[in-house]
């Protein structure tokens, strides 16, 4: 077990801040400094950095991290592991999964549901942030496992393919777009266009799709760029623009009549959402175990 000094610096080198630290770990600025300057007495080394309002992990500090990091892996395996010898209903432990937008409202919520059913002692956590973001967290050792659209691989990254997502145009059923029974793909280029903002995978995959034909996003007449589905979803609903989001997340509102899909021959845009994991994590059996039950949920 990682000792308290340890697990205080962690969070701190995590967001290099001894107040933040306080504050997230419940405990006082002083007793942050304590312990982080009985870890330097013991290494016989600086693990901060101080410059003026803000510190940086000197060489030292990025070695123990490096190597707590680890340590604190192999001990959330060892917890899973030790906790399921017996029983796979008793398994215990932590599992802290990254998702972009589409996963975390319209994908994942029925996977966790039924995944804490069969192991309810098992703490899962979900963030939710866009796919830039979400690689970022993992790398950062924030998150254990993210699932994204992925647009470039890194080599620091292992990918494992989940899920296909298809992306549809749609608009308000009081627009005028919709008196048009077919749009043609340079039609786009002529209408008001809502967009998600940059850095998501549904903007991405538009942006693939039309370059194919020949467009570019800076030839759309864009009216607006939200943040999260959601809000574009409801930024439709009100406005007569076009948008462009996961067929996932309008299937109440395409069935209700609120919403209505356009039909645009020759563009097809789609997107594969992947596992993404830190190289040398992949053994770990929590992390495999759910995404074998992810995979079962959508019968793949």
């Amino acid at each position: 077990m990682l000792s308290q000094s340890h697990q205080v610096f962690l969070k701190v080198a995590a967001l290099l801040s001894f107040s933040k630290a306080s504050e997230v770990l419940f405990i006082s600025q002083p007793a942050v400094s304590k312990h982080i300057r009985q870890l330097e007495r013991h290494y016989k080394a600086s693990l901060f950095e101080r410059k003026r309002n803000t510190i940086e992990l000197t060489s030292t500090g990025k070695v123990l991290n490096s190597y707590l990091l680890q340590a604190l892996q192999i001990e959330r395996q060892l917890e899973f592991e030790m906790s399921t010898l017996q029983h796979q209903s008793d398994a215990t432990g932590h599992l802290v999964v990254g998702a972009s937008t589409t996963v975390a409202l319209y994908i994942i919520p029925k996977v966790l549901s039924g995944f804490h059913r069969q192991h309810p002692q098992l703490e899962i956590r979900l963030v939710n942030r866009n796919a830039e973001n979400i690689t970022t967290a993992l790398l950062n050792h924030e998150i254990d496992l993210g699932i994204v659209e992925v647009e470039n691989k890194l080599t620091a990254i292992t990918y494992q393919h989940f899920i296909t997502d298809e992306i549809i145009a749609v608009c308000a059923a009081q627009s005028n777009v919709t008196r048009k029974e077919t749009l043609t793909i340079t039609d786009l280029v002529t209408l008001p266009i809502a967009l998600r903002e940059r850095g998501s995978g549904t903007l991405a995959a538009l942006g693939q799709a039309l370059l194919k034909n020949g467009i570019k996003i800076t030839d759309l007449q864009v009216k607006v760029r939200l943040g999260g589905t959601e809000a574009l979803k409801n930024f439709l609903l009100a406005d007569p623009s076009i948008g462009f989001l996961p067929k996932r997340s309008v299937i109440k509102e395409l069935a209700s009549g609120e919403l209505v899909q356009l039909n645009i021959p020759g563009l097809q845009v789609t997107r594969d959402f992947f596992f993404i994991q830190r190289k040398g994590s992949e053994e770990f059996s929590l992390t495999k175990h759910f995404i074998r039950y992810c995979s079962a949920v959508y019968n793949l």
